[in-house]
């Protein structure tokens, strides 16, 4: 399972003590603020209430150690607040010298013909439709379909087809990313977008994703002031969106 490698390497990484300043499981982003000698770094990870069954948790210890250990907890909330802190500490130790300050739609070239994006995210999408892409939207969430959205049941028949999956990284929570990336191998490209994609690209070597579209949070404090309000564009507005390859 992808999040048990995920967990491995980030309890591998830390070679200081990282101090956790302040967390929060919540809408529309958990998230987590640690400091080091190098400085802060905000992590997050998108909540997803709709796979909320239980309320309760078994985290007892607020250090960035025992939140990463709970990333293959079958629990919801632990493994949010688990990913948070591994973006937390990928976002600590993150270079981002070789990145590319492009939206993740720029990487597609003229060799891409089949699309497939994974939830539908707005944005991504009408810039997918304006390349004249044939496109497959998928969305788990009902309430997230469109007329032209797909159920996720549908990636097992199409993925196979693909020549690029651009995924919400929300995946990593749910689960799903391990199927998908086995229903795409065919795909030269496999995209984790989004902000709970601020993993460090060593993490996901070997897995099958080819590069990660995310954003680096500037000014931590405004950030998180935007995400206790519930503001998505608020929070997006105090970072800078990048890409890497893995």
């Amino acid at each position: 399972m992808l999040l048990n490698k995920l967990k491995k390497r980030a309890l591998r990484l830390i070679d200081e003590d990282l101090r956790v300043l302040d967390f929060s499981f919540g809408l529309p982003y958990t998230y987590m603020l640690v400091e080091g000698e190098r400085g802060k770094a905000l992590g997050v990870a998108m909540t997803l209430p709709e796979e909320i069954q239980r309320y309760d948790n078994s985290i007892d210890e607020t250090s960035v150690e025992a939140f990463i250990e709970k990333a293959d907890s079958l629990n919801i909330i632990e493994r949010s607040l688990a990913l948070a802190a591994i973006n937390a500490v990928s976002q600590y130790y993150i270079d981002l010298s070789s990145a590319k300050w492009i939206d993740a739609v720029e990487l597609l070239d003229d060799n891409v013909e089949k699309v497939a994006v994974i939830g539908n995210m707005p944005p991504i999408v009408s810039a997918l439709r304006e390349k004249g892409l044939e496109l497959y939207v998928f969305e788990r969430n009902p309430k997230l379909w469109d007329r032209e959205t797909l159920s996720d049941s549908l990636e097992y028949w199409l993925l196979p087809e693909m020549d690029a999956v651009l995924a919400s990284a929300s995946c990593m929570i749910n689960g799903t990313l391990d199927m998908l990336l086995d229903m795409a191998k065919n795909a030269r490209i496999f995209l984790l977008t989004g902000p709970t994609g601020q993993v460090l690209p060593e993490f996901l070597r070997g897995s099958g994703v080819t590069h990660l579209a995310s954003m680096k949070v500037k000014n931590t404090e405004r950030a998180i002031l935007n995400l206790k309000l519930g503001r998505f564009r608020g929070f997006s507005d105090e970072s800078l969106k990048y890409v890497l390859e893995v």
